[in-house]
C-alpha cells in the first residue's frame, strides 16, 4: 500500500502565491498548519507554502498519540493546553478528526522503570493532570493478558487521533480563516535587507512580508544553515505500521520498551517498535556529535547507526549546503519518504505475539517510516532568530502532533510579539551557545 499521503495525491492548494503578505510560514506540518490558523484568526494575511503536500512528512507519520504524559516539564503546560484546544477542534470538526480521550499508558519492563514514572509524576500534579501508577494486577485487567510488566504509569484524559486525516483537516479549517496554502512551492530562501526579512523567494516567485517563520521539520536546519542560522537539529526515522481489523485489546495507546500500540479508528492498531530507531550519519551528525552525547549515552542501545542517509535527504553526502537562486534540495525532495526498517518490524511483531498470546502475530495492513527532527535535549526551539522577523519552531522530537495546536497558538503569540503565556526559556536557540548545560528532558 502506497501511504496515504504521496505525490501521487492531487494537489489541493495550488499556486500560484500572492505577491504579498503579513506572515510567511514555511512548512505544512502540524506547527505550520496550526500556527497559521491562529495567526489567520488573529486578523493576520498569512501564507503557508509545502514543498509537497500538507502533512505528508511526520505530521502524517507518527503515533497518533495526543499525551500529557511523560512530557518534558517545561512542554507540559503547553500541552495541557494543546488538549483542551484538541476538545475544541473535535467539537467543531467531529468524529472524522479522530480524537478520542481513550487514555495513555507506559508499560514497566523493570523496576527502573517504574521508578522513572514515579519521579515524572510531581509534575503531572502541578499541572493538574490525572497520570497516576497501576499495579501489575490492575495492568492485567486492563489489558487481558498476564505479562512480566512490572505496573504501569497511566493517563486516563491522554487522547489519540488519526494523523494522516487530523492534520489535512486542520489545514481545511486554517483555509476557512483566511489563511492561503500553497504546495508544490518550496521557499528556496529569505529575502534580507538591513538584517531583517523583507520576503521569501519561493520557486514561484518572490512574496513580500516582514514576518517569516520556519516550521520545516527535519528540513529545518538544512534551510536555516543557509542564511547562517546553526542549529544541532538531527533527524532519527521512526518505523510505524497499521494491522488489520483485530479485537479491541485495549482502547487507548501503550508502549514498553519493545512495541508500542495505539487503537485506530478502522479497527485495527498503529504498532512501532517502542524505543528502537535509525540514525543516518552524515556531516551534520559530525558537526554535532558533542552537542548530544549526553542523550546518546542514555539511549544508545535503542538505536541503529547507518553510514549514510539516501540521496536528497537533509543530512545525505550530496546534499547540497548552498544553492544560491537555483533549485533547491527541497524541490529536489518533495516528500521525504523512508524506507521502514523491517527488521526492528519483525521483531515488534514477536514482542506483541509474546505479549498477547492470544491474539497472536499481527497481520500488517501497511507499514511505513518518518524522520522525527529531534534536538540534543530532546525538546524544541521556539524562538525568534538572530534575524529581524523571522521565528523558528523546530525540533519537537516527535512530540509535535500532540502539542501541535498548543505549539501553533504559543508560535503565533510570538510571531505576533504577544506574550505567549508560558515560560518558553527551555526553548530558546540561544541555549546551545551561551553555555547553558544541554540536560535532555524525562523523554518518557
Amino acid at each position: 500500500m502506497t501511504f496515504p499521503i504521496s505525490l501521487a495525491l492531487p494537489v489541493r492548494y495550488p499556486g500560484p502565491p500572492p505577491a504579498a503578505a503579513d506572515v510567511v510560514v514555511i512548512g505544512g506540518g502540524v506547527i505550520g498548519v496550526m500556527t497559521s490558523l491562529y495567526l489567520a484568526e488573529a486578523g493576520q494575511k498569512v501564507i503557508l507554502c509545502e514543498k509537497g503536500r500538507v502533512a505528508g512528512e511526520q505530521s502524517s507519520r507518527n503515533w497518533g498519540w495526543v499525551r500529557q504524559q511523560g512530557r518534558d516539564p517545561a512542554e507540559l503546560p503547553i500541552m495541557v493546553e494543546a488538549m483542551r484546544l484538541w476538545q475544541g477542534l473535535s467539537q467543531r470538526l467531529g468524529d472524522g478528526l479522530g480524537f478520542r480521550q481513550t487514555g495513555v499508558m507506559y508499560l514497566a519492563n523493570a523496576d527502573r522503570d517504574l521508578e522513572g514514572y514515579e519521579r515524572w509524576l510531581p509534575h503531572a500534579r502541578e499541572n493538574g493532570v490525572d497520570s497516576r501508577m497501576l499495579a501489575r494486577c490492575e495492568v492485567e485487567a486492563m489489558l487481558g493478558t498476564s505479562s512480566r510488566w512490572k505496573g504501569a504509569m497511566y493517563t486516563p484524559s491522554d487522547a489519540r487521533a488519526e494523523p494522516w486525516v487530523a492534520v489535512p483537516m486542520l489545514a481545511a479549517l486554517a483555509v476557512e480563516a483566511g489563511v492561503r496554502i500553497v504546495e508544490n512551492c518550496a521557499v528556496r530562501g529569505l529575502d534580507v535587507a538591513a538584517g531583517r526579512v523583507v520576503g521569501v523567494v519561493t520557486e514561484a516567485g518572490r512574496i513580500a512580508c516582514d514576518r517569516a517563520v520556519v516550521c520545516a521539520g527535519a528540513w529545518s536546519r538544512l534551510f536555516l544553515g543557509a542564511h547562517g542560522v546553526a542549529i544541532p537539529q538531527l533527524s532519527v526515522l521512526s518505523s510505524v505500521a497499521a494491522t488489520e481489523p483485530m479485537p479491541e485489546i485495549y482502547p487507548g495507546a501503550a508502549a514498553d520498551d519493545d512495541f508500542a500500540f495505539r487503537r485506530r479508528a478502522d479497527g485495527g492498531y498503529s504498532l512501532a517498535p517502542g524505543s528502537g530507531h535509525d540514525f543516518f550519519i552524515g556531516r551534520d551528525a559530525f558537526a554535532s556529535f558533542g552537542a548530544y552525547l549526553p542523550v546518546l549515552k542514555k539511549d544508545y542501545r535503542s538505536t541503529a547507526f547507518r553510514l549514510a542517509a539516501p540521496a536528497g535527504f537533509p543530512d545525505a553526502w550530496g546534499t547540497k549546503r548552498q544553492w544560491g537562486d537555483g533549485v533547491s534540495p527541497f524541490e529536489a525532495m518533495r516528500i521525504l519518504n523512508p524506507a521502514p526498517n523491517m527488521t526492528l518490524i519483525r521483531r515488534m511483531q514477536d514482542a506483541f505475539a509474546r505479549a498477547f498470546p492470544a491474539l497472536g502475530r499481527p497481520k500488517l495492513k501497511t507499514v511505513w517510516a518518518g524522520m522525527i527532527d529531534t534536538m540534543p535535549d530532546v525538546v524544541p526551539i521556539v524562538d525568534h532568530a538572530p534575524l529581524a522577523g523571522l521565528t523558528i519552531a523546530t525540533g519537537m522530537s516527535g512530540h509535535g502532533f500532540g502539542i501541535g495546536p498548543g505549539m501553533g497558538r504559543v508560535v503565533a503569540d510570538l510571531v505576533m510579539g504577544r506574550a505567549p503565556g508560558h515560560d518558553l526559556s527551555r526553548f530558546r536557540l540561544a541555549r546551545f551557545r551561551d553555555g547553558s548545560k544541554i540536560a535532555p528532558g524525562p523523554a518518557l
